[in-house]
């Protein structure tokens, strides 16, 4: 008898306790949501559990302060008025190190989510990164979209092109062999693969983060590939495009950004905004 309690005992104490690992679990990931976490998204995404998030949608920085100097990629001089498109960031990564912390970064989005959209802009410091990893997640890459900005951005060299698009390389884990999205909600025949989005009216009294993509851009992505309720992360969030993108269009969102200057600037946009969700 008394060994019959001190099983039934034993076993309600284990089973009390993975209830409290289950709640505490449950708990954490609603306190994620709607919240911009000061941290590396590594940090972040290592408290996310496994395909928590319905969407990801980012502009990582472009390392557009690496350059090449006698066939050697080497940091370009930091001028603020020039190069230099965020406060407290260089941007100047080694190729290798830029290389390795994106593969890290994106092998973590397609663990938390299905769908990531990735907007990158190939320049001298990114070229053979952005290449490497299209290797590399080749069978996860399911297509690419173009944003043409309208307006080129005029090489800073001679006898180079001058850059008038992006890149969104789209990533799925289910089923990026097909050309087909299972859940996206445009027609057939109304959705191009070319973007044309100007960044004129982007703010330009933003004096702190030069590398703001528009609202446009973001909203376009929602619309066509989530719905209302959906949770939405962005793992480099700056100064909170996505997450005001997402409050106008009643998504949930998490969002990562390691500049606290940029956090605080991102709450002050969405207190800006009446709608909460």
């Amino acid at each position: 008898m008394t060994m019959t309690i001190y099983l039934f005992e034993n076993y309600a104490a284990r089973l009390a306790a993975k209830n409290n690992i289950y709640w505490s679990y449950i708990f954490q990931g609603i306190q994620m949501i709607n919240e911009i976490h000061n941290e590396s998204c590594l940090d972040t995404m290592s408290r996310m559990d496994d395909n928590s998030v319905d969407l990801v949608v980012t502009s990582p920085p472009y390392n557009m302060n690496l350059r090449i100097r006698n066939g050697k990629y080497c940091s370009r001089q930091i001028v603020k008025e020039l190069s230099t498109k965020y406060e407290g960031f260089s941007d100047n990564m080694p190729i290798e190190e830029y290389y390795e912390f994106h593969s890290n970064v994106l092998k973590e989005l397609l663990r938390v989510s299905s769908l990531v959209f990735y907007n990158i802009q190939i320049v001298t410091g990114s070229k053979r990164s952005v290449f490497k990893m299209i290797g590399e997640f080749s069978d996860q890459l399911k297509d690419i979209i173009v944003w043409d900005k309208t307006v080129a951005q005029p090489a800073m060299q001679e006898q180079v092109l001058n850059r008038q698009s992006e890149l969104l390389l789209v990533f799925e884990n289910d089923n990026a062999i097909s050309r087909q999205f299972k859940d996206a909600t445009f027609e057939r025949g109304s959705l191009n693969d070319i973007w044309k989005i100007s960044t004129r009216y982007l703010d330009k009294n933003n004096k702190t983060h030069g590398a703001v993509f528009p609202e446009e851009l973001v909203a376009k992505v929602l619309q066509n590939f989530s719905k209302e309720g959906d949770i939405v992360y962005d793992p480099f969030m700056g100064t909170g495009t996505t997450a005001v993108v997402c409050k106008k269009l009643k998504r949930k969102f998490i969002g990562s950004e390691i500049n606290q200057e940029y956090t605080k600037d991102c709450n002050k946009r969405l207190d800006n905004i009446g709608f909460e969700f």
